[in-house]
This record gives C-alpha cells, structure tokens and sequence, in this order.
C-alpha cells in the first residue's frame, strides 16, 4: 500500500514530505518542513529530485493527485508514499 495516514506520519523521525501543489498554494501554508515540488516539476524531472535510497511521502490538497504520482514513481523504483486526505486533514 502506498497511502500513510497524517497520524502514522508524525511518529516517523525526519521523513521527507513533498507539497505537490503549485507555488503559490505552498506559500500560502503547508506541512512544517515539507519542501514544495509541483506535481509537473516532479514528474518531469523525478530523478533530478528523487534517491531511490529515500522513503518519501506526498501530499497535495486531497490526497488524490498525490496518491496517483506515487503509484507511478513507485513504478520507476521509487519509494513514495501519499498522505491520505492531503493537505485538508492536516489544516
């Protein structure tokens, strides 16, 4: 399963979490630490971004869009993992 609840995420020590939203829904507020990749940066560049030694974990706003490139960069041997509900459970 590539899908990590918010509360399964906080008991995880430093992981690496990726805002897939646009620039501007970044700045706006996200994730504590969480660096801002936009979903077509990501996809079209992933292992300009990506270790394929790293567990990293995606959210956009609702955990769909999210889910769906994890699903793919796993695909490309990545280890990913989409927060479920995305941004919306964590406000």
């Amino acid at each position: 399963m590539n899908t990590i609840s918010f509360e399964e995420l906080k008991r995880i020590p430093d992981p690496i979490i990726i805002d897939i939203r646009d620039n501007y829904s970044y700045n706006i507020s996200h994730i504590k630490n969480a660096i801002n990749i936009p979903y077509y940066n990501l996809l079209n560049n992933y292992s300009h971004y990506l270790n394929k030694n790293n567990i990293y974990y995606l959210y956009c706003d609702e955990g769909k869009q999210s889910f769906e490139i994890s699903k793919r960069l796993n695909l490309f041997g990545y280890n990913t993992k989409s927060i479920e509900g995305g941004f919306n459970i964590f406000k």
